[in-house]
């Protein structure tokens, strides 16, 4: 059998126990910056693309308006819950922890809204640049006319997704008059299923999990000259339209006063599914902060992906299946057996690490979430929670490594949520009952 089969890591991820995993290939980012496939340059394009946008989005999604038509979420300092943490593990936790609330995105509700709705309007914007119907300089209200869902209306955008991709993708196609259809995986809730086909999506059901569902529409894409395959598991401009993320963050940041440089640390804590999204946002925070800033992804044991194609150095050559690890989570939204193709190698030298965490410690989370910050999740949205408890335990060699022991008082510590706002009120109740009886 192979070498790898025998480590002790992936005998922990066969056992589906909760690891915390330091990758050893991080570099310094003044060192792989260069080398890196994407730049400050691309990142900064597709900011102003969604700048471009903004009006429009104003005008069709009125939860936008607020901010302008840009699909931003709060920063939000959590003391409560910093202080129920603490005494849960009976652990001090210096610095200040925040909530990043992307459970909160207008649109689509999650964290895969900026890169799935920027990938549909990149699309969208080629296609009519294409079809002389726009120049950069037009106002982008433009796109809410019959004359441009006229054009829309004879182009296909298809897109495989175990549910929040697939909101975004969908919900935004469908607004601008593309024919779109969504492949949902089997562990896909059925409430965004209905909301789908409510906004005028074709949603495909599938027995099987993310991966089928994704293989049957990049199949079905292929067979339509007039279609546009989202590949979440291999897109760049789904990367890089979560990559802007960071940009929004740094400004975020400064209005909160918080400074963030070698003696005050920022340790950021993402849900990790494909990669797409938390990979993209760990690239735009290393490129605004450097080494100052330490990403860690957060994967459900019985999906830990991404842990598994870093530590053998496979990347997607290899799935959690082929070990006899399930894919069975009650986080939905991260139930992926495969790691994307484009992120994982990326986050080689990029990613400080991994953590795995039990569907009962996210329903724990998720109910101290509520208890403390009045703040509804669903279960992927409290991976990141474990994160923080992971480093002043597990990770106090890495701390000391990257001499940061001392600096701690001064860390900021940032948990990214996703989905949350749009899950239907008896189901977050289910939720929160689930965490409420495994906290007795």
């Amino acid at each position: 059998m192979t070498d790898y089969i025998h480590t002790p890591v992936v005998q922990s991820l066969i056992a589906l126990q909760e690891i915390t995993w330091f990758n050893p290939k991080k570099a310094r980012f003044d060192d792989v910056q260069s080398t890196l496939p994407l730049q400050m340059s691309d990142m900064l394009d597709a900011s102003d693309r969604l700048t471009r946008f903004a009006p429009y989005l104003a005008q069709v999604f009125p939860d936008t308006a607020a901010t302008n038509g840009i699909i931003e979420s709060e920063l939000i300092a959590v003391p409560a819950l910093q202080l129920a943490l603490s005494d849960v593990m009976n652990l001090d936790i210096p610095g200040r922890l925040w909530m990043k609330c992307d459970n909160q995105l207008p649109i689509a509700g999650s964290i895969k809204a900026r890169g799935g709705i920027y990938e549909v309007l990149l699309h969208a914007e080629n296609l009519a640049l294409a079809k002389g119907f726009l120049k950069t300089s037009d106002d982008y209200r433009l796109f809410d006319s019959a004359s441009f869902r006229e054009l829309f209306s004879k182009h296909q955008i298809i897109v495989g997704s175990t549910g929040n991709l697939g909101l975004s993708i969908g919900i935004m196609s469908a607004k601008l008059g593309f024919d779109v259809t969504v492949h949902m995986s089997s562990d896909a809730r059925e409430w965004k299923k209905v909301l789908l086909r409510s906004k005028g999506v074709n949603v495909v059901e599938h027995t099987a999990d993310y991966g089928v569902a994704v293989a049957q529409g990049r199949q079905e894409a292929m067979q339509q000259d007039t279609a546009y395959f989202i590949d979440d598991e291999d897109s760049k401009s789904l990367f890089l339209g979560y990559s802007v993320a960071a940009l929004r963050l740094q400004k975020q940041l400064i209005e909160q006063g918080v400074v963030v440089d070698e003696n005050h640390p920022l340790f950021v804590y993402l849900p990790c599914g494909v990669g797409g999204a938390p990979g993209g946002i760990t690239f735009g925070l290393k490129q605004v902060f450097g080494d100052h800033v330490h990403c860690f992804f957060a994967e459900p044991t019985h999906s830990p992906c991404m842990v598994l194609g870093m530590e053998t150095g496979l990347h997607n050559a290899i799935s959690v299946q082929e070990l006899g690890i399930d894919n069975q989570t009650c986080a939905d939204g991260l139930a992926v057996g495969r790691p994307s193709a484009f992120v994982g190698p990326m986050m080689d030298t990029l990613l400080s690490g991994v953590y795995t965490v039990s569907d009962d410690n996210l329903y724990r989370h998720l109910a101290i979430l509520v208890d403390t910050e009045n703040m509804p999740v669903e279960p992927s949205g409290a991976a990141g929670v474990s994160g923080v408890l992971r480093m002043l335990t597990a990770g106090r060699s890495y701390l000391s490594d990257h001499q940061l022991d001392d600096k701690l008082p001064q860390a900021t510590h940032i948990m990214w949520a996703t989905g949350g706002d749009m899950v239907p009120q008896e189901e977050r109740k289910n939720y929160y009952q689930k965490g409420q009886a495994l906290l007795r």
